[in-house]
C-alpha cells in the first residue's frame, strides 16, 4: 500500500484494486466506502464517503466522488471529472474528461457522456429549492461540451448532438441538437419544407 493514500473511515478494496499514490478515500470516520475488484484508481482522486463502487471502475487523474454515489460495474470516469453527491450510476458507463454530473442525478446502463458535459440541478438558482438532477436512460449519448437542465430526463438510446443545451425531455431514440435541442427531425423538417 503507497504511503500517501489517505484513508479514514471504513475502506473495503477489492482483490485485484490499483490506487495510485496521492489519493484520498473518505472523509468521515464513520464512513464507509466499497470498491469493488479489478478497479484503477488514478493518482489525485478524492473518494467522500458511503460510495459503493462496483467492480472493473476506472477513474482518470484528479476525479472527485461525492458523498452517498452508487457506481455500478464496469464505469469509466475521465480525468477531471465530478460526480456530485447522492447520484447513480448503472453499469457500462464512460464519462469523459471534465464532465460534471451535478448531485441527484441518475445515469443508467451504457450511457456515453461526452468530455466536458454538464448536468444541472438547480432550476431556479435559489437557496433552498429542491435540488433535482436529470434522469439518463439506457444507452443515451451525451456529446462533449452538452449541457442538460435539471429534472430532464434523456430517453433510451437517445442521442445529444456536441454543444447542445437540453431543456426539455428527449424522447428514446431521438437525436437532438442546437440551443434550445431540438430533434432533428423537426430540425430538418422546418429547414427543407
Amino acid at each position: 500500500m503507497h504511503k500517501s493514500i489517505v484513508k479514514i473511515g471504513h475502506i473495503s478494496i477489492g482483490d485485484g484494486t490499483i490506487i495510485q499514490d496521492n489519493v484520498i478515500l473518505g472523509h468521515k470516520i464513520n464512513g464507509k466506502i466499497i470498491i469493488g475488484t479489478n478497479s484503477f484508481i488514478r493518482s489525485g482522486t478524492v473518494i467522500y464517503s458511503n460510495v459503493n463502487i462496483g467492480c472493473n471502475f476506472k477513474t482518470g487523474h484528479n476525479v472527485i466522488i461525492r458523498e452517498n454515489t452508487i457506481i455500478e460495474n464496469n464505469v469509466l470516469l475521465g480525468s477531471n471529472t465530478v460526480v456530485d453527491g447522492n447520484c447513480t450510476l448503472g453499469s457500462n458507463i464512460s464519462i469523459q474528461t471534465g464532465a460534471y454530473v451535478t448531485a441527484y442525478t441518475t445515469i443508467e446502463d451504457g450511457v456515453f457522456l461526452g468530455p466536458c458535459s454538464v448536468t444541472t440541478n438547480d432550476k431556479y438558482m435559489e437557496a433552498n429549492v429542491k435540488l433535482k438532477g436529470p434522469t439518463l436512460k439506457s444507452g443515451a449519448r451525451i456529446g462533449a461540451n452538452c449541457t442538460i437542465l435539471p429534472a430532464i430526463t434523456i430517453g433510451d438510446g437517445a442521442v445529444v448532438g456536441a454543444g447542445a443545451v437540453v431543456t426539455k425531455d428527449v424522447y428514446a431514440g431521438d437525436t437532438v441538437i442546437g440551443n434550445p435541442a431540438i430533434s432533428i427531425k423537426e430540425y430538418l423538417k422546418d429547414r427543407f419544407t
